[in-house]
């Protein structure tokens, strides 16, 4: 361990590796808290992202060997590439929410009951033939991507935990597992998918692990909200630029939330009952490109109306049905 730079205090060197796709870059961070080295989150597995990461390193005056642990904001592919790589060479603990460790052991129980759960929820949205192409997605991706599987312990995190100098916050939402970590002396937080700012992350529709489908634009809204409080000057997100308006941007956020359901509301009054019909009328082309993100979106909207009582749903031949109340 480099000692003498160990004494620098809390610091972090961010790693940004382009992309010419929508998010911009795959940002993870190094990050040193006067007594070890940690890696927030780990990119996405290419050659180009390990070298990108290895050169950090190496700018800092580290090697892989000074490396301490791996703190995970959440599950998600883009955000833990690296990670089989780093224990293939040494091992090293991981730390992240309860609810990632059977996404990333890839549990086949668990598998199992998401692929149900999507099974039931396309058929009781309307969407037929497209819904079950989604699965089969779902269960060719499964068996695709078996070298994401993180074949060590994962030590979990929660609201109530501090690691490295960070508070622990739960802010589920764009990931039932989401966590961000807040540093409150520098007023600098590490923010995932949470917020980005340019684009709006999606709260993408799962399961609990009972299998009872989450509100998860629900549960965003209420995890921007708890950020909204917190005193921040940098945040640190999982893609695009660094964000130093957090307030500005959750408030608009929220706000664009709150617009988007009005327009579900108007043409859930226009006769487009199903989540199905919304979806392919509000995002036309999308709706079969981007088919998962778009039922997310939806449905996520149509979640937050009837928890706001704005909307009433009925089953009829097993596909619900949403009107005004």
């Amino acid at each position: 361990m480099h000692l003498k730079s160990l004494k620098r205090g809390f610091s972090v060197y961010p790693i940004i590796v382009p992309t010419r796709y929508s998010l911009k870059s795959f940002n993870f961070y190094l990050v040193e808290d006067g007594n070890q080295l940690s890696l927030i989150d780990a990119g996405i597995d290419t050659d180009e992202c390990w070298e990108y990461f290895i050169n950090a390193l190496s700018e800092i005056g580290y090697t892989l060997d000074d490396l301490s642990q791996i703190i995970l904001t959440h599950s998600h592919e883009d955000h833990i590439g690296l990670v089989n790589r780093i224990l293939s060479i040494r091992e090293i603990p991981i730390y992240a929410h309860s609810k990632s460790i059977h996404r990333l052991k890839r549990d086949q129980e668990f598998h199992d009951l998401r692929i149900n759960f999507y099974k039931q929820l396309y058929a009781e949205m309307g969407c037929g033939d497209s819904g079950t192409r989604q699965i089969e997605n779902l269960e060719k991706e499964f068996q695709e991507r078996e070298n994401y599987t993180v074949h060590a312990d994962i030590f979990p995190l929660s609201e109530t935990d501090r690691i490295s100098g960070l508070q622990v916050i739960e802010t589920p939402g764009h990931a039932p597992d989401h966590l961000v970590f807040y540093h409150a002396e520098r007023k600098w937080l590490f923010g995932g998918d949470h917020l980005i700012g340019h684009i709006s992350s999606n709260a993408i529709v799962e399961p609990d692990q009972e299998g009872k489908r989450l509100f998860t634009l629900v549960e965003y809204k209420h995890s921007l909200e708890t950020c909204l409080e917190l005193d921040v000057e940098t945040v640190f997100s999982g893609h695009g630029r660094q964000i130093i308006n957090h307030k500005d941007l959750i408030t608009m956020r929220i706000n664009k939330i709150h617009q988007k359901s009005d327009q579900i509301l108007d043409l859930i009054n226009s006769g487009k009952s199903t989540v199905d019909q919304l979806a392919r009328t509000f995002y036309k082309d999308k709706y079969q490109s981007e088919f998962s993100l778009v039922m997310s979106e939806i449905i996520g909207h149509v979640d937050l109306l009837e928890v706001s009582n704005k909307i009433k749903k009925k089953l009829k031949d097993g596909v619900w049905q949403y009107t005004q109340t």
